[in-house]
């Protein structure tokens, strides 16, 4: 047979009301740090992610370009470069075969 305690019965509701209050102190504690925090990270002027991502690709994107044109400038170099020095060689004088 169970008995009511009006002690047990007020140190429970006592208990209860004490988690909800802490419980609320919690919540109230997250959405200030929560609210400091973004007005911090807008302060510093951060970037988003979605922002450095796209940028990252250009910059990939340009790198491979930029990559792509020295080669063809270094073809380009290559070729203009091999007609130069046969017509050069062909501009110098032969030795002779006596003089040596």
């Amino acid at each position: 047979m169970q008995t009511r305690n009006p002690f047990l019965d007020e140190f429970s509701k006592i208990a209860t009301s004490a988690a909800g209050v802490a419980q609320g102190v919690g919540e109230e504690a997250r959405a200030f740090w929560r609210s400091q925090m973004e007005r911090m990270v807008v302060d510093m002027d951060l970037v988003r992610r979605d922002e450095f991502d796209a940028v990252k690709d250009l910059a990939a994107a340009a790198r491979a370009e930029a990559d792509s044109l020295k080669a063809r400038l270094d073809a380009l170099e290559a070729s203009m470069e091999k007609p130069a020095k046969a017509a050069s060689k062909a501009a110098a004088p032969k030795k002779s075969a006596k003089s040596s």
